[in-house]
């Protein structure tokens, strides 16, 4: 039970595995090894290791998975170990296959389409490992298959059989026939204590809260925007056929200005109030008055209409905003610090100044330091629980800066997980895992098995 619970603590699936996936996911080197690992053949023993119903296990299944273990990392020192591989494989294998007959019983189906797709992108991925056709056609003969499309069949059935152990799993859950099972905190000790060892590492995380400052345009950019914006509207009262040329010329929106400022189908609120709200008042066909947003001044014209959403186009003119503007933007984001410092109250700050139209977000309880944009890092680098730093910038995606004022508010270091980091997932996954095993049983129990493979304790490494 420990090693697959190590398994879900890294995220991988609760479900038996199939023949090996170890090519699909980049374990193995690209060379024959690789290749073989869905060949049934390239062993010369065989033999039948088990019978699951009306399907047989073939010995040669079983040690070319087990050489795929080992091609993945999995140590062998003694012949004793290699047994015990080679049964936990087996047993592995008869699980998969109990899943697969369930589903069949279910009436599950596969998705082929999705599967072909799944086996194409495998095989982009692979090819570029080698330095030629010819040489990755080597490889798959030196793997046991004679064609390429033997592979392709070969990874197909493992891909099937894999959606359907997943499929078949999720179904009884859904449907209450894999009840939770209580663990007990004794268990879930026992559970750290035996795989603390081989837990992933935590990375280290971060959370803060923050006031996020736009720079604002001041109030003679607005007037020039204010008068540009409302030459094109009486120009396109004497030609409102033209709204598209003109929103390719004129518009600031670079998202969309080259399609004519379309903007698609959207329902309601996913823009800006402002604008959201004079959208939906449009029939089809009209044309706007100036709507002012903080984005800027826009011009809409709906195109069509249909039940909850509309389909539209606008003109954007943003007031431009220069050094001056950012200057001013700068010194109200260092007054905010201060204040904030000097025991100022984060939520009223935050609901005077903070740039809630853009949605940047206030709080982020925590996140992976290392995947925080790089200004972020720079700026949280070596400061302490509860420190308030100093303003920095990050860009604006509308143009200019905005200045960032940020506290942090969680720390976690890298290093390993805690007892009560893991508890509840622990718990969980016992849980899950339990139930499983209880699936599996009653699998058996309802079905002929018959083990008929004997691991010899003598080989030659």
């Amino acid at each position: 039970m420990m090693p697959r619970l190590v398994h879900l603590l890294t995220g991988a699936a609760i479900l038996a595995a199939p023949v090996s996936r170890s090519l699909s996911q980049g374990a193995v080197k690209p060379d024959s090894a690789a290749l073989a690992d869905t060949n049934r053949t390239v062993l010369p023993v065989d033999g039948i290791a088990a019978v699951v119903g009306d399907q047989v296990i073939l010995v040669s299944e079983v040690l070319a998975a087990v050489n795929r273990r080992r091609a993945e990392g999995a140590e062998v020192k003694t012949p004793k170990e290699l047994a015990q591989i080679e049964m936990d494989v087996l047993n592995s294998l008869i699980e998969a296959e109990l899943l697969v007959q369930k589903a069949t019983k279910e009436k599950i189906e596969s998705n082929d389409a999705d599967i072909q797709k799944t086996i194409d992108e495998r095989e982009k991925k692979l090819r570029p490992q080698f330095n030629s056709d010819s040489e990755f056609r080597q490889a798959l003969k030196g793997a046991g298959f004679g064609t390429l499309e033997e592979w392709r069949k070969a990874q197909f059935d493992l891909e099937r059989r894999e959606n359907l152990q997943r499929d078949v799993v999720q179904k009884l859950r859904a449907e209450g026939k894999m009840t939770a099972i209580n663990v007990s905190e004794r268990d879930v000790t026992e559970a750290y204590e035996s795989n603390r060892e081989q837990l992933p590492r935590k990375q280290a995380r971060v959370g803060l809260r923050q006031i996020v400052i736009a720079t604002t345009p001041s109030e003679s950019s607005k007037l020039r925007a204010r008068a540009r914006i409302d030459s094109l509207r009486a120009e396109l009262e004497r030609r409102p056929a033209d709204f598209e040329s003109i929103a390719k010329r004129e518009s600031m929106d670079l998202a969309n200005k080259d399609l004519g400022g379309d903007l698609g189908w959207n329902r309601r609120g996913r823009m800006v109030p402002e604008f959201d709200r004079m959208m939906f008042a449009l029939n089809p066909g009209m044309i706007s008055p100036v709507v002012e947003t903080s984005f800027g001044f826009h011009i809409i014209r709906v195109d069509r209409v249909q039940p909850a959403e509309v389909k539209s186009r606008h003109i954007l003119i943003r007031p431009t905003v220069d050094s001056t503007d950012e200057a001013r933007a700068r010194m109200l984001a260092d007054s905010i610090a201060a204040a904030w410092r000097a025991g100022g109250s984060f939520d009223s700050l935050s609901v005077k100044y903070h740039d809630d139209a853009a949605g940047e977000e206030k709080t982020i309880p925590e996140f992976p330091r290392s995947e925080l944009p790089e200004v972020y890092r720079n700026a949280l680098e070596g400061k302490e629980l509860n420190a308030i730093v100093e303003p920095f910038e990050i860009p604006d995606p509308t143009g200019g800066k905005k200045f960032v004022i940020a506290q942090v508010t969680f720390l976690d270091e890298a290093g390993e997980f805690t007892l009560p980091q893991v508890r509840d997932r622990l718990r969980r996954q016992l849980s899950e895992e339990r139930s499983f095993r209880r699936l599996i049983d009653s699998l058996k129990s309802e079905t002929y098995v018959s083990v008929r493979y004997t691991p010899q304790e003598v080989v030659v490494f």
